[in-house]
């Protein structure tokens, strides 16, 4: 038996002391996908904006994730900011 994932597929920007990264994948269903596909069959539900590249499907793909269930849909992919300072446990978004 797999498991379905319904969540965010996003993209997320994020700054830390150590740097900061702009418009990586991210979104919950990404993180807890990707982790559950090393135990289980996954598939994902979500809806991804027209901006959404194709190269990020291919590597849910190669991580053996069925993105059957994404739907595309017209407009921009949802996005996530964050920062965090030098207490790595409490963010601003």
């Amino acid at each position: 038996m797999g498991i379905l994932v319904v969540g965010t597929v996003a993209f997320d920007s994020v700054k830390t002391p150590s740097g900061t990264r702009a418009d990586v994948l991210g979104g919950t269903a990404v993180y807890f996908g990707v982790a559950a596909s090393y135990f289980s069959d996954v598939s994902i539900v979500s809806v991804i904006g027209d901006d959404f590249p194709e190269e990020h499907i291919a590597f849910l793909q190669r991580k053996g994730i069925d993105t059957s269930g994404l739907e595309r849909q017209k407009g921009n992919t949802f996005r996530w900011k964050g920062e965090y300072g030098s207490d790595l446990n409490t963010c601003t978004t």
